[in-house]
C-alpha cells in the first residue's frame, strides 16, 4: 500500500492546500511539489485559484501558495498582449504545488469573416496551442482552455472556430476546453443566453471542459478569499468545471451588492498580499488542477 501511495503521488504532482475552511492532511510520504492532493478524489470538494494576465514574480509564489491551489497558466501573450510572461515557468510553479487552467487566447467575432476562414484559423490556432503546450512541458492530455472575452450567442464563423479548434486540438494529444461567459445576455422577447450554454448546443458531440466567469453578486461572492472554495456550478452553469466569480478591478455594473469585499482601488489581493502587489482574479474548481497539467 505504501509503494502505491508513492506511485500516485509521483503520478498526480499535485500538492493540496490548506484549505480556507481548514487545513486537509496529506501524505509526509510525497515529495515536496509533488505530494497528492488525497481531497482532489473527494466528493464535493471544491478549491481555490487565482489568474492573471501577467505573472506575479517568482517571489509571489510562496505567498499566494498559502491561499490558492491552482493558477493559471498562458501559452500564448494575453488578450491585449504582445508577449507572455509565464513562459517558462511551469517547472517552478509545480515546485511550489499548484494546479493549473492552461489558456490560450481566442480569436476575436471580428476576425472571424466566414465559416471557412475561421476553420482555417481555428486549425491554425490549436496546431500552434499544442505546440506551445507541449514546449512548457504540459503532458498529452492536458485540458488548453480557449479564451472567449466576448458574451452571448457567438456568430456561425465562430462555431465554426471552435469545432476546428478541438478537433485539430484532440488530433495533436492535448483536450479542448474554454473560458467564456456564463452571464445570461437579452436576445429580447424574455429569451436570455449565455455564451456557455451557446457553445455547448452547438458544438455537440464535441467534449470541452468549461471555465465560465459570472462575476455579478449574486451568485457571485465578490472578493471573497477568506472563504471556502464556492461551488463552480453556483456559477449558473452546471456543468461549469472552473468559476471565476470575481475580477481585477471590480466591474461595477455587476458588483455594487459585494463592492466592500474589494480593496479600496477595486481590486483582489492574496490575504498574504499586504503590499498590494498582485492583483488578481478569483476562481473556484472541482479540482486542485483543473487542466491536469500538474502531470
Amino acid at each position: 500500500m505504501q509503494n502505491l501511495l508513492n506511485i500516485y503521488c509521483f503520478s498526480r504532482g499535485l500538492l493540496l492546500v490548506a484549505g480556507l475552511a481548514g487545513v486537509l492532511a496529506v501524505s509526509p510520504n510525497c515529495v515536496h511539489g509533488q505530494q497528492s492532493a488525497v481531497a482532489d478524489a473527494a466528493q464535493g470538494e471544491n478549491f481555490l485559484g487565482f489568474d492573471r494576465n501577467i505573472y506575479p514574480g517568482d517571489a509571489a509564489l510562496p505567498v499566494l501558495r498559502k491561499t490558492f491551489s491552482f493558477a493559471s497558466f498562458w501559452i500564448s501573450p494575453p488578450p491585449g498582449g504582445t508577449s507572455n510572461t509565464w513562459v517558462g515557468k511551469r517547472a517552478l510553479l509545480r515546485e511550489q504545488g499548484f494546479g493549473f487552467v492552461v489558456l490560450y487566447r481566442g480569436r476575436e467575432e471580428r476576425e472571424l469573416k466566414t465559416p471557412a476562414q475561421a476553420a482555417a484559423a481555428g486549425a491554425s490556432d490549436a496546431r500552434d496551442a499544442a505546440a506551445n503546450a507541449k514546449r512548457e512541458g504540459f503532458a498529452a492530455g492536458t485540458i488548453v482552455f480557449l479564451d472567449i472575452e466576448e458574451g452571448g450567442r457567438l456568430s456561425p464563423a465562430y462555431h465554426a472556430y471552435l469545432r476546428s479548434w478541438a478537433d485539430t486540438l484532440l488530433a495533436a494529444g492535448y483536450r479542448p476546453g474554454v473560458y467564456c461567459s456564463a452571464i445570461p445576455v437579452s436576445e429580447g422577447h424574455g429569451v436570455t443566453i449565455a455564451t456557455a450554454d451557446d457553445i455547448r448546443g452547438n458544438e455537440a458531440p464535441r467534449e470541452f471542459s468549461y471555465w465560465v466567469y459570472n462575476d455579478v453578486c449574486p451568485p457571485a461572492p465578490g472578493c471573497a478569499t477568506k472563504l471556502s472554495a464556492p461551488p463552480a456550478a453556483k456559477s449558473g452553469i452546471p456543468y461549469a468545471a472552473v468559476w471565476q466569480f470575481a475580477q481585477s478591478p471590480r466591474r461595477k455594473e455587476y458588483t455594487a451588492k459585494c463592492a466592500t469585499t474589494y480593496a479600496r482601488d477595486g481590486n483582489c489581493y492574496a490575504p498574504g498580499d499586504t503590499a498590494r502587489a498582485w492583483f488578481l482574479d478569483l476562481n473556484s474548481a472541482t479540482s486542485a488542477d483543473p487542466s491536469g497539467g500538474a502531470k
